[in-house]
């Protein structure tokens, strides 16, 4: 067996009870990150889509902010600025920075699903008696939702991966830890190639249950 085997090998069995600890941290912060964005993305898609110049201003305003900004400063600002305010951990500075980055990806992806319904179906609402805001929750919405399942599973996975830039702050998630062994060791090709290994297993895991989330919508579709 070529040398190079033996090594990651070693640096596998070495490493792994740590980088399972450290994946759970990962996934924890991806989730929060998901949860917050999401909740954010559908507040400012709405803010954008509203017939309000003061609420689309403010949305237009943060979208333009965050993804006109790199992720890093971004988690650097919230970090350094805020806990200056309020004491955050590095764990929650690092996931609050991630959700509200990935609020203004997911608030064009709503944005674009709304727009995309025949406005002929909020008409047919209105006709038959409801008011705007009961036919986008109970008819808009929910189709705009399913259009949205796609590309928000995208965002989904780059979030995931995107979550190893709060090392920056201290975070002992996967690339922290990759980032730490990797000093501690003198195998920085090795480390990052198990680290790249755990990503991409993590990202594979994810796409698998998007993509049954996906047929299931479509079986439930018939």
């Amino acid at each position: 067996m070529p040398e190079i085997f033996i090594t990651l090998y070693e640096v596998f069995i070495r490493t792994y009870p740590g980088f399972l600890k450290a994946a759970l941290i990962t996934l924890e912060i991806t989730a929060i990150a998901l949860v917050l964005g999401t909740a954010l993305g559908i507040v400012f898609a709405l803010m954008k889509i509203s017939k309000s110049k003061i609420l689309q201003t403010i949305a237009n305003l943060y979208i333009t902010l965050i993804r006109g900004t790199p992720l890093i400063v971004q988690i650097m600002f919230l970090y350094y600025g805020i806990t200056n305010i309020v004491v955050l951990s590095n764990f929650w500075a690092g996931a609050i920075a991630l959700g509200i980055h990935n609020g203004a990806y997911i608030a064009e992806i709503f944005r674009g699903a709304i727009q995309g319904i025949d406005r002929g179906q909020e008409e047919a609402s209105l006709a038959v008696g409801m008011n705007r805001r009961q036919a986008m929750r109970r008819i808009i919405f929910p189709q705009a939702l399913r259009r949205a399942i796609p590309p928000l599973g995208n965002q989904f996975i780059i979030t995931m991966k995107d979550s190893s830039l709060v090392y920056v702050i201290g975070v002992s998630e996967m690339f922290g830890l990759a980032n730490r062994e990797a000093a501690a060791s003198f195998q920085p090709f090795e480390t990052f190639l198990v680290v790249g290994v755990y990503y991409l297993v993590l990202v594979l895991i994810f796409s698998a249950l998007l993509k049954w989330y996906e047929k299931k919508l479509d079986v439930d579709s018939i």
